[in-house]
């Protein structure tokens, strides 16, 4: 069974809205085991809403369409269906019924275009709403079908829930899971990570149901993400599959992994933190406050993070964290802000960041300069040089997550 999806609207390609819709159903076809190879977004245009409709019947076997089953006069996704179905619409005397009774109960009266969204092309079926207005349909079309549903997200996904998902599954017979772990990477370009694990991905070509594929999706300030993903009889077949190829992925990677799936930087800090039992102070130049607003964002931080001091100035670093006088982007000075801030906060561990994030150069650091301070336990601080590309925010971002991940290699070697 091969699905596609089909989104309706002009708003959608003048990127008034984004297309949430598309990807929460493509996952949702995903874990049914259905395979979604198209994705497609066309206007409020009935001549190219049936050119993508047929276009899709063409290459799959069902059709998800979304959006245009308002009352207004550009909502016509019924009527370019029932141009594919080649039958003429139906006014269902029984939803405007039951849409005259829901205004009824909110104390309004049902506008005249609202019988609009109860004209049903004829051999179709209708899917009750029962949060709107707006039916769905199930349209035959031979051997095929399209289903159309509301655009608007909770209605549409009650929908899907209750009478879509349930029919698919239903026509397609032997159904399988297609599942997918997502390991996330840093310090390693995806050309690099792409050469690595080309003999893999190599071995696993052509394998078929149970082998899993890997593909890789570049995140900006979040690294490389790789994406392992497998068609697989049962969630518990998958999840096997899944741990195996994690397992061999890992061992190519090494440290270049620090999560999977939704697993950040920060968090992956903050685990190690609390295996070691050890707390975590910042000093901050140029990030001003970035790095700790990241790491308070993990639930449970405050049992392994105590604070932070933005030394933006020059002043404040010297009385504050007792950075000695002299050059305040370099080595030196980052090594003794990271110091400073454990000796202030009393921590076991801190971080500091210092540089310059532009536009202009300072104290003969061109734009991108930046260093990282950092002090363990046991050891001297030290002060780690990185040039960073990109502009102000990007060398500010960068340089957070560059901090954070210098501090889990540094933990990892302990």
């Amino acid at each position: 069974m091969r699905a596609e999806v089909v989104a309706v609207g002009t708003e959608l390609l003048l990127g008034q809205i984004v297309d949430t819709n598309s990807s929460w159903i493509g996952e949702q076809l995903a874990r049914s085991g259905i395979d979604c190879h198209f994705q497609t977004k066309v206007g409020d245009n009935l001549e190219r809403m049936v050119l993508a409709m047929r276009t899709a019947l063409a290459r799959s076997d069902a059709v998800l369409v979304c959006g245009g089953l308002g009352p207004t006069q550009d909502d016509i996704t019924r009527e370019a269906i029932a141009v594919v179905m080649n039958v003429p619409l139906v006014l269902d005397e029984d939803i405007v019924a039951r849409i005259r009774t829901m205004f009824a109960s909110r104390g309004r009266a049902m506008a005249a275009n609202n019988s609009r969204q109860a004209e049903v092309p004829v051999g179709a079926s209708v899917i009750e709403q029962r949060i709107g207005t707006a039916p769905g349909l199930i349209c035959p079309v031979g051997q095929k079908v399209i289903y159309a549903m509301p655009g608007v997200p909770y209605e549409m996904h009650e929908m899907m829930d209750r009478a879509i998902l349930p029919d698919l599954r239903l026509r397609a017979g032997d159904l399988a899971v297609i599942s997918s772990r997502t390991l996330r990477t840093w310090g390693l370009a995806e050309s690099t990570l792409a050469e690595l694990l080309e003999p893999r991905i190599d071995a696993l070509a052509g394998g078929g149901a149970g082998v899993p594929t890997i593909a890789f999706l570049a995140s900006g300030i979040e690294g490389i993400k790789v994406r392992l993903t497998v068609k697989a009889a049962s969630e518990g077949a998958a999840a096997s599959a899944l741990g195996a190829e994690e397992e061999l992925v890992r061992a190519v990677l090494g440290d270049a992994v620090f999560g999977v799936d939704d697993e950040t930087m920060e968090t992956a800090v903050g685990k190690l933190l609390t295996e070691k039992g050890w707390k975590l102070g910042v000093a901050e130049s140029l990030t001003g406050g970035l790095m700790a607003s990241r790491v308070v964002s993990v639930p449970g931080a405050s049992e392994w993070f105590a604070g932070a001091v933005v030394a933006y100035g020059t002043s404040v670093k010297e009385s504050v964290l007792g950075v000695p006088a002299g050059p305040v982007v370099s080595a030196a000075a980052a090594a003794a802000m990271a110091e400073g801030a454990r000796d202030l906060l009393k921590t076991d561990v801190a971080i500091a960041t210092t540089g310059v994030a532009g536009p202009a150069e300072q104290e003969g650091n061109p734009p991108g300069t930046v260093f990282i301070g950092i002090c363990l336990p046991g050891s001297d601080a030290e002060g780690v040089e990185l040039r960073l590309p990109g502009d102000r925010e990007r060398v500010r971002q960068m340089t957070v997550i560059s901090a954070l991940n210098l501090l889990r290699l540094r933990l990892n070697s302990r």
